[in-house]
């Protein structure tokens, strides 16, 4: 099989669209449509079903997925293996302002313990902005948040979604209206937090909202409001609001993207090599 079709193919896989797929493989939709009807030939079985509006996999095409990263990936162990001794730009890392202190440190020292030699550059930004630069190529990799039945990248932790407030700081979860320091708007924390307050009939007022984690833990620590976040991302200062009736934060899965274009040094083979000694880190600290 086509390796070219299979980045394609798992690169619907990861994003649930054909229009992403397209974008992330600087290809045209016609071009992925192409690819999977030659898979499809190749297979000898149809790969997609409808869903209402959307497609989705058929039992053949779940099947596949498993046989496609494996394909990719000892496809770009070989590459990796063959270039390894060569010239090679920087490794462009995207992460999100809040896991730079808790996630991405542990990231780097597994790349530099795979990668000695290979120079890193990091990109902070919010999830969503890092899946456009992904589709643009403008990064290799990148730690994501995803919803814990999405398929996208490679799992590093789960995580809870936590209320946070600046530690000793006293009723600030009982005021009223409650005082709220957030992400932006497009973070899953902040819709979740708003969308559950709502519901509860609770009155609120967004005292500040930011993508910068550095400036809502501050904001945090000065006692301007609480905040909902990742439960790894609490750090020195804050601590969890406890035994208030404030609605759920839902669960989260931290993840590692690959670019379907990868860094010639860092493809699918190590990343999910990397996603298992992190996992497997973390669980036994835990």
């Amino acid at each position: 099989m086509d390796i070219d079709a299979l980045r394609s193919f798992i690169a619907f896989v990861d994003t649930g669209s054909f229009t992403r797929a397209a974008k992330q493989t600087f290809r045209t939709q016609s071009a992925i449509s192409m690819q999977m009807k030659r898979l499809e030939e190749e297979a000898g079985h149809a790969l997609f079903v409808k869903e209402g509006r959307n497609l989705g996999l058929s039992v053949q095409g779940q099947q596949l997925v498993s046989y496609a990263r494996r394909l990719v990936s000892l496809h770009d162990e070989a590459i990796g293996h063959f270039s390894s001794h060569r010239q090679h730009p920087p490794l462009v890392i995207g992460c999100p302002d809040d896991y730079a202190e808790s996630i991405l440190p542990s990231v780097v020292d597994l790349l530099r313990d795979a990668l000695p030699e290979q120079s890193l550059r990091i990109v902070c930004e919010c999830s969503t902005q890092l899946r456009l630069m992904l589709d643009k190529g403008e990064i290799q990799l990148a730690i994501l948040t995803r919803a814990p039945d999405a398929e996208e990248g490679y799992l590093l932790k789960h995580d809870t979604g936590v209320w946070v407030k600046g530690a000793n700081v006293a009723n600030l979860e009982s005021k009223t209206p409650l005082p709220l320091v957030l992400y932006e708007p497009d973070c899953k924390f902040h819709s979740a937090a708003i969308d559950g307050l709502e519901k509860q009939e609770r009155d609120y007022r967004i005292m500040c909202s930011s993508s910068s984690a550095t400036a809502i833990k501050s904001l945090l620590r000065k006692g301007q409001g609480i905040s909902a976040m990742a439960r790894s991302s609490v750090s020195y200062g804050l601590e969890m609001v406890q035994n208030a009736d404030l609605p759920a934060i839902p669960s989260v899965d931290i993840v590692l993207a690959v670019a379907p274009v990868p860094h010639p040094l860092f493809g699918s083979h190590r990343a999910a090599s990397l996603s298992q000694e992190f996992f497997k880190a973390n669980a036994e600290a835990s």
